[in-house]
């Protein structure tokens, strides 16, 4: 599979993992849309790409994305990698921060998917990637909001690849490990076989050239998680 050409809009583009995404799909040709919050991130990093425009968008605000989506040229891709996180068990639940964190991570991609894909399926032809990760498999410790907004996030996946499966549109869910970025430092815990931004994408770019609906990385970390969901629950406690 070749991206040369094809006209992706990546939304969460201005750092960590979505960043990465960015300079590696425009150097595989790619044409570029990149949409987040800071539009001064995003003016640099286009300066720094060939054939990418930058797009503000705050996924939490509708009037901010249907004027996004009203901007962007119908796109060959879609890859939603908004992502906001905050450790937090339920013993220091911080409600506002816990639903900004499902907002971003999960009703976000609910606002832009929902005035993207109708228009995709009538065109019969996209790939939809949406980000999920290793939390989504199962609950852990200190991941209220997070855990759970992806998990949701992964169930969408599921439910567009089954709705589109004959419409000409790709559905992937790719399911990272940890990343560095400013939002893991916030870990104080170890963080077993964590990945820099460029690793984590070369691994996004493998699933999405794959015919794989569902891809999980790093192995063999991940099959830990994927393997949970047929193991005894006092086991997989236990593990966490």
């Amino acid at each position: 599979m070749s991206f040369a050409g094809q006209h992706w809009w990546i939304i969460g583009a201005s750092e960590g993992l979505g960043r990465a995404l960015a300079e590696a799909l425009a150097g595989e040709g790619a044409r570029l849309t990149l949409s987040a919050r800071r539009h001064d991130r995003l003016a640099a990093l286009c300066q720094r790409l060939p054939e990418a425009v930058p797009l503000t968008l705050d996924v939490t605000d509708l009037a901010s994305v249907t004027e996004a989506v009203r901007a962007v040229e119908a796109p060959d891709g879609i890859l939603y990698c908004a992502g906001l996180y905050e450790p937090m068990t339920a013993q220091d639940w911080e409600p506002e921060m816990a639903e900004a964190i499902c907002d971003v991570n999960f009703m976000g991609a609910m606002r832009v998917l929902g005035r993207m894909v109708p228009e995709m399926a009538r065109r019969g032809h996209g790939h939809i990637a949406l980000i999920g990760s290793l939390a989504g498999y199962t609950g852990l410790p200190g991941a209220i909001g997070y855990g759970a907004s992806k998990a949701a996030l992964m169930h969408l996946g599921e439910t567009l690849h089954r709705d589109l499966r004959d419409s000409g549109i790709k559905v992937q869910v790719i399911n990272p490990g940890f990343i560095r970025t400013r939002l893991t430092e916030k870990n104080t815990f170890r963080m077993p076989m964590i990945q820099t931004p460029e690793e984590a994408a070369a691994c996004c770019l493998r699933a999405l050239r794959s015919s794989r609906f569902q891809s999980a990385f790093p192995a063999p970390f991940s099959w830990v998680f994927r393997l949970a969901a047929h193991l005894p629950r006092r086991l997989v406690s236990r593990l966490i």
